[in-house]
């Protein structure tokens, strides 16, 4: 019977289980996003807190694009546990220096999946990766540039609200485009 269900996809068990993982990855990222949206609106960050909602937003999308991925494929996408999102963050720093920690580890993630891709010569899905591969040079574009705020405009006086004001006006030209 296992054997008649693989028919029924071209993933195989290991390409399936690593695109789950990374759509368990992109929930938990919306889910920290929201988390540092709620911190960021709690200690009076009102322009991050909109720009870490629109992450959320965002990576709640990537979840869903593998997630429709998985299923058209004919593979047994799963609809993943969120549990221990963080609530309290050090810092306002903190939350960018955790944003960009989380892009970083998420492009390391695909690149692992691409990898693995190659190596079993599932080229539908690599190529279906490429998508997202391009899409983490702009998250950490944008994480990185967030977090140089802090040494560029510095945290003291209205170091923090100027540094506030700036976040959601970041923006990546892609010069990689044909």
């Amino acid at each position: 019977m296992k054997d008649l269900l693989r028919l029924r996809t071209s993933l195989t068990e290991e390409i399936e289980k690593v695109l789950n993982d990374q759509i368990k990855m992109e929930a938990e990222s919306s889910a920290m996003y929201l988390a540092m949206s709620a911190w960021c609106d709690r200690n009076g960050f009102d322009f991050s807190a909109g720009y870490f909602k629109k992450q959320s937003d965002e990576e709640r999308e990537h979840m869903l694009r593998l997630f429709k991925y998985v299923s058209d494929m004919g593979g047994r996408a799963i609809s993943p546990d969120v549990i221990n999102t963080p609530v309290e963050f050090e810092s306002f720093r903190a939350v960018f220096e955790q944003a960009l920690m989380q892009e970083i580890a998420v492009t390391q993630s695909f690149n692992r999946m691409a990898d693995r891709c190659q190596k079993v010569k599932d080229y539908v899905t690599f190529s279906f990766l490429q998508w997202f591969l391009k899409e983490q040079i702009e998250e950490e574009y944008i994480a990185r540039r967030a977090l140089e705020l802090f040494e560029v405009i510095g945290e003291e006086g209205t170091g923090l609200y100027e540094i506030d004001k700036r976040v959601p006006k970041i923006t990546y030209e892609n010069t990689y485009e044909d």
